[in-house]
């Protein structure tokens, strides 16, 4: 059965790690959701947040093939564990009169979205949120906003939890 996984590499922070990864996972044609690097504390050590859509037996054989690969340091596995996970997301609308400036500005109260610029019948929202809410937020404006709704999506970050057990946060 296919589900959402979410795993974190901590990797060499050398010119061409991201290709390489990336190359790896769309050479055994595993396609990946979101992919997110960024540098860690130490500047030799980045970090990379993956998710994706797998059943079981592929997702082992991808962290298998990971944790083989000279690049990486550690994988961990977020599937089964509490984390923290947002993702960015920029939502541009447009042509707006006033009364879809309020339904706008009323869904981004709704969805715990921030509007960081309105200027005459557009308005620029942001929305750090898990995946799906972002995903919810999303169909209600393309539903109110059809055709005049632009979006950047910046992949997900996640990470542990500082104790199990006591809040999941995939959504």
């Amino acid at each position: 059965m296919l589900k959402k996984r979410c795993i974190s590499l901590f990797v060499e922070n050398e010119v061409g790690t991201l290709a390489y990864i990336s190359g790896l996972l769309s050479g055994k044609s595993y396609n990946m959701d979101s992919l997110t690097v960024g540098p860690t504390i130490d500047p030799t050590i980045s970090r990379m947040t993956i998710t994706l859509t797998s059943d079981d037996r592929t997702f082992e054989q991808i962290k298998k093939q990971l944790n083989r690969s000279v690049a990486v340091i550690k994988v961990v596995d977020f599937t089964r564990g509490d984390i923290y996970m947002k993702e960015l997301m920029y939502i541009k609308l447009t042509g707006c009169d006033d009364r879809e400036m309020k339904r706008a500005s009323k869904l981004a109260g709704d969805y715990d979205a921030t509007i960081v610029e309105c200027v005459s019948g557009s308005i620029l929202m942001e929305s750090v949120n898990p995946e799906s809410a972002n995903d919810r937020l999303l169909n209600a404006l393309q539903r109110d906003f059809a055709g005049r709704v632009e979006i950047v999506r910046g992949g997900t970050v996640a990470i542990e939890a500082l104790e199990q057990n006591v809040l999941t946060v995939y959504d």
